[in-house]
């Protein structure tokens, strides 16, 4: 099963279970996922890779809403975008901790032979490929300039 039949089937389990904020945020999800399948020049396949980058966009959105909220002292208003934000990442694959990440973060600096932070285009554009959904864009980047400089 597919993450998009995925959603589907726990739409109608948060229905039954009368969860409000899972049901809005899979509902949420499944929009994106539908938009995203219908947009002029989609594939015909929706694969599970455009599904995450689809979820760890918004689960990005959700953590920019929630540190907004905060700042502002809208506590309620924060509490609902984490609480959606946990929802997200169940169906997000597990995250690589930091040792993980600076692993493979060497490995792709000595395959590229990259030297100073001159080259770091070079090591992100890979990173974030061979990386996506493994850890989130920021990371990677703290962990290139770190290993660059």
């Amino acid at each position: 099963m597919d993450l998009f039949d995925t959603i589907s089937e726990e739409i109608k389990k948060a229905m039954l279970a009368k969860d409000k904020v899972r049901l809005e945020a899979l509902r949420g999800v499944k929009k994106e996922f539908l938009e995203a399948k219908t947009a002029k020049g989609a594939h015909e396949q929706f694969s599970d890779e455009t599904a995450i980058s689809i979820i760890q966009k918004m689960v990005k959105q959700r953590k920019d809403s929630a540190e907004i909220y905060i700042s502002q002292d809208r506590t309620d208003l924060a509490e609902v975008e984490l609480a959606e934000l946990k929802v997200l990442q169940e169906f997000l694959p597990a995250q690589l901790s930091t040792e993980e990440l600076e692993k493979y973060v060497k490995e792709i600096i000595s395959r590229t032979g990259a030297t100073s932070m001159k080259e770091m285009g070079k090591v992100m554009g890979l990173a974030t490929k061979e990386l996506a959904g493994k850890s989130e864009g920021k990371a990677i980047s703290e962990m290139v300039k770190k290993l660059l400089s």
